[in-house]
């Protein structure tokens, strides 16, 4: 897909990030990006149903995900070609093993539709400490709402605001996220809510960690 002259240089700057780290991203981040499992654990995809994670990256919550879900379809997007390397080559092994090999694709997860993948949407959309990477994250969930199947859910984990932990924890923590393009939102809830409530949907919310991560739930009505 063409991209605007502003989203090249964000893909070409994730490129230039992930060019090397993505060799370890999987092994360090284990540490921090808290919520992914209990992501994953509560997305109660349907038998044979659809499953796209934006901002897929390595393939690390794919991998997981096609191992408690093996009869579902999964698909993923990242504009990082370098990461999406990382990701097929995870993955490759999956149809070998009784799962349906994913389809991947290099796309904006501000402008993508379900149709670049094929298929008419999708039941379940994990967005899995991405948002907090993309400058225009508002149309980032636009696009996953748009992308669903009637019924179907968007599932989110990204770092909260340490609202329960004490000041200097968050300060030193946003300051060091900076350095890697990374960015809290701290209206993600007010965000979700006002796209819940506009289109008559269901949200649920919750924090981990004392304000640490953010988990979120977006229900499109069937």
């Amino acid at each position: 897909m063409s991209l605007s002259p502003s989203l090249d240089t964000h893909a070409a700057r994730m490129d230039r990030m992930y060019r090397y780290q993505r060799h370890i991203y999987d092994l360090t981040r284990k540490y921090y990006l808290f919520g992914r499992d209990t992501l994953i654990r509560n997305l109660d995809a349907p038998r044979r149903g659809s499953v796209l994670e934006v901002g897929c990256g390595t393939g690390r919550n794919m991998a997981l995900i096609a191992k408690r879900f093996p009869n579902c379809r999964l698909y993923g997007l990242d504009i990082s070609a370098e990461m999406l390397a990382s990701a097929q080559a995870k993955l490759a092994g999956l149809g070998q093993k009784g799962a349906t090999a994913p389809v991947l694709r290099v796309a904006d997860a501000t402008n993508f539709s379900s149709q670049q993948f094929g298929t008419d949407g999708f039941d379940r959309i994990v967005i899995s400490y991405a948002l907090s990477m993309i400058p225009d994250w508002e149309a980032a969930i636009d696009a996953a709402i748009g992308a669903l199947k009637p019924g179907g859910s968007l599932h989110i984990a990204d770092f909260g605001q340490q609202e329960g932990l004490p000041g200097f924890v968050g300060t030193g923590l946003k300051a060091w996220l900076a350095r890697f393009h990374v960015t809290p939102r701290p209206d993600l809830l007010k965000v979700l809510r006002q796209r819940a409530d506009s289109a008559g949907a269901t949200l649920e919310f919750r924090s981990l960690g004392r304000g640490y991560a953010w988990l979120a739930t977006y229900r499109r009505h069937a």
